[in-house]
């Protein structure tokens, strides 16, 4: 079958890693079964799979991708979660500490079949397209626990997402803005700004600009360009949720800041099968998918990872196998 993998690790150029080409049908084991993937999405994960974080040596090659949609084994129309827990976990799966992505320790979902545990298969709405529905599972689902669980967004509030145009802060601007929070945003870029409000944000900035005010949750994706700016535009007792730093990963503390103001600063990483059947049900009373800057053929996915290396893209990139023929 064709597929997307990582053949090698590469930390300064992560195209270089990169493979398309044939790999063996996965079969599936007790407990397991195989969806025939229709669409995928990329997420940032797989563009630090291929530097090499979180996967080594001994298990490559691996099949690129977390999220995926789909028909599986019985010829229903599926969205996989992509969260692995151990199989005698019984409590929220992204605090099993032995849980994992696909594209970690099993075969991603850059393919034209996937195996996962059946138990995190969730049914795709007839409503819903694949390639939106193969949004969901990563970053969606992030931006839903950011703001909902962990966050404990009400309305009427305002939120301060970091960053104005990757799938996590795509998703969390519709979101935002569908659950009755006033929603401002950063970019570097003006047109990414402007795409923002029209995608509903109420303001947009210029990062590291001063808001008029401070606000009472920031969701924070970045990392160091933009953690300095977080601290500074949350209030006294706000929130700040981080679940990436693409940025780089060790921004300047600033713990008297922290302590002195009573910041609430909180991680958040991926989200439950529970919370994905929530969002599933929120995105269809709310009338709201996921904005996709393009469609590319699996065939043709080494365009796709330029892209989101590049950065130039607003909302996510979907690779499709009906597009490859």
């Amino acid at each position: 079958m064709l597929a997307v993998y990582a053949a090698a690790a590469d930390p300064l150029n992560p195209l270089a890693a990169l493979k398309l080409g044939p790999r063996p049908k996965p079969e599936a084991r007790e407990g397991w079964t195989t969806v025939e993937v229709r669409a995928a999405s990329l997420n940032h994960h797989d563009i630090w799979s291929l530097r090499g974080v979180g996967l080594p040596a001994e298990r490559l090659p691996m099949i690129l991708g977390c999220d995926a949609a789909g028909i599986d084994a019985d010829g229903n129309e599926v969205i996989v979660h992509a969260v692995i827990g151990s199989e005698q976990w019984r409590d929220d799966e992204t605090l099993d500490p032995k849980r994992s992505l696909l594209s970690e320790r099993h075969q991603g979902t850059f393919a034209e079949r996937v195996v996962v545990p059946r138990r995190n298969l969730v049914p795709k709405p007839a409503t819903m397209s694949f390639e939106q529905a193969a949004c969901l599972p990563t970053a969606w689902l992030t931006a839903y626990r950011m703001l909902f669980v962990r966050g404990e967004a009400e309305p009427g509030q305002t939120v301060l997402i970091q960053g104005a145009s990757g799938g996590v802060a795509t998703a969390a601007i519709l979101l935002a803005r569908a659950s009755g929070l006033r929603v401002w945003v950063t970019s570097r870029s003006e047109a990414k700004r402007a795409a923002a409000i029209e995608l509903g944000a109420a303001a947009a900035f210029e990062s590291g600009a001063r808001l008029p005010e401070r606000v009472e949750l920031v969701l924070e994706t970045v990392g160091e360009a933009t953690w300095g700016h977080s601290l500074r535009a949350v209030r006294p007792g706000g929130k700040i949720v981080v679940s990436g730093s693409t940025s780089g990963p060790d921004p300047v503390a600033e713990l008297q800041r922290v302590f002195f103001l009573q910041l609430d600063i909180r991680g958040s990483t991926m989200g439950t099968k529970v919370e994905l059947e929530q969002l599933i049900r929120f995105c269809a009373v709310a009338g709201i998918g996921p904005p996709i800057d393009r469609v590319i053929a699996l065939s043709d996915a080494r365009e796709a990872f330029e892209a989101m290396i590049g950065g130039d893209l607003f909302g996510k990139i979907v690779l499709s196998t009906a597009a490859s023929g």
